[in-house]
C-alpha cells in the first residue's frame, strides 16, 4: 500500500550500509540529552553515545516470534547489535562518510520514506475501527470465504496471448483431458507459459475469480483473462470442505475492511495533495503519465500498421 522511495542503483554498497546505519539512528530516536534526562533509562555507553532502553525495545517489538521465556536473552542480543551498529556509526563519521555525495543521498532517500509513512500512518490511524455490523455483513455476502470456504487442489498455466489465441483455447478445452493437453496445445502455436501446482485456500485465490473457481466440479478446467493479453488456465484437481465460523473470521475481516479502507482515504488524499501541488514533469518524463500513455499508444498504433502493410509493397 505504502511505496518506498528507492535510493540510487549506482551508490556504493558500504556507502548505503553506512546511510542506513544513520538512517535507522534518526528512526529510533539519538536523543540522547532526553533519554540521559533520567540515569537509569541508559543500558550502555559506546564511547560518547549512549544506548537507552527504549531503543532496545523499540527493536524488540518489531522482532517476530519472541516468547516471554526468550525476551530477556534476546534484548541482550538487541542491545549487542545496537553497539555494533553504533561503533560503526561512530566509525563512518570519523572518516566523514557522511559528507560523501552516496551517503548523503541515501539518508535523504531514508528520510523521505520514514516521513512519507508517517504521514501516511497518521492518515490510517484517524479511520474508524470496523464496526460489528459490517463484519456480519461482509461474512455474509461472502459464503465462498467463510461458511462455504474450501481448500482446492490446483493446477494452473499463466501465458500472454493474443486473443484470438484465447478464443480458440476456449474450444480446446472441452475436448482436453489432462493439462499436459493444454500444455502442448499452447507449446504447438508458440506459446510461453509458467506451470504452478498446489494447494490454494479460498482467502488465497482473487476474489474476483473465486466464485466461478468454487462452481467448477474436479477434473474441470476453465480459462480465466488476467488483463493485457494474459490468461490463466486452472484446473480444479480436488477440493474439500474448510469452512471457517464468523467468530474466527471477525478479527480478519475487520483487518481486511480496515486496511481496504485506509488504502482508498490515503489513496483520496494524496489525489488532493497532488492536484493543489505544482508538479512539473522534465526531460524523458515531459508531459507526465498523460503523454506517456499517448506516446505507447502511437508507437503500438504505427507498429499495427506496419504489421499489416503488404508483402508485397515491402518487397517493392
Amino acid at each position: 500500500m505504502i511505496r518506498k522511495f528507492a535510493a540510487h542503483r549506482d551508490t556504493d554498497p558500504s556507502l548505503v550500509f553506512t546511510a542506513l546505519l544513520l538512517a535507522l539512528a534518526l528512526a529510533t530516536g539519538c536523543g540522547k540529552k532526553e533519554d540521559a534526562a533520567v540515569a537509569t533509562q541508559v543500558v550502555a555507553r559506546v564511547n560518547a553515545d549512549e544506548i537507552t532502553v527504549h531503543q532496545v525495545n523499540n527493536v524488540l517489538v518489531r522482532s517476530q516470534n519472541i516468547t516471554p521465556e526468550v525476551a530477556e536473552q534476546a534484548k541482550r542480543e538487541i542491545l549487542e547489535r545496537l553497539i555494533d551498529q553504533r561503533l560503526a556509526r561512530q566509525k563512518a563519521i570519523e572518516n566523514e562518510l557522511d559528507r560523501s555525495p552516496g551517503v548523503m543521498q541515501a539518508i535523504e532517500a531514508a528520510k523521505t520514506e520514514i516521513l512519507a509513512r508517517a504521514f501516511l500512518g497518521q492518515i490510517a490511524a484517524a479511520i474508524p475501527k470496523t464496526a460489528t455490523w459490517e463484519v456480519q455483513k461482509y461474512y455474509k455476502e461472502h459464503p465462498e470465504l467463510f461458511a462455504q470456504r474450501r481448500l482446492f487442489n490446483l493446477e494452473e498455466l499463466a501465458f500472454v496471448a493474443k486473443s484470438d489465441v484465447a478464443s480458440e483455447l476456449r474450444e480446446q478445452l472441452s475436448k482436453a483431458r489432462s493439462m499436459q493437453e493444454i500444455a502442448d496445445w499452447l507449446q504447438s502455436r508458440g506459446v510461453k507459459f509458467a506451470v504452478n501446482r498446489g494447494v490454494r485456500a479460498a482467502e488465497q485465490i482473487p476474489l474476483e475469480i473465486l466464485a466461478k473457481v468454487q462452481a467448477m466440479k474436479e477434473g474441470q478446467n476453465q480459462l480465466f483473462e488476467a488483463g493485457s493479453e494474459r490468461f490463466q488456465v486452472i484446473r480444479v484437481v480436488a477440493y474439500k470442505a474448510e469452512p471457517m465460523d464468523e467468530t474466527s473470521a471477525t478479527p480478519l475481516i475487520q483487518q481486511f475492511l480496515l486496511n481496504q479502507r485506509s488504502s482508498e482515504v490515503i489513496a483520496k488524499e494524496m489525489r488532493k495533495i497532488k492536484e493543489q501541488a505544482k508538479i512539473e514533469y522534465v526531460g524523458e518524463f515531459a508531459g507526465g503519465a498523460a503523454a506517456a500513455e499517448a506516446r505507447a499508444k502511437a508507437e503500438a498504433e504505427v507498429q499495427g500498421r506496419s504489421e499489416e502493410f503488404p508483402k508485397e509493397q515491402l518487397r517493392n
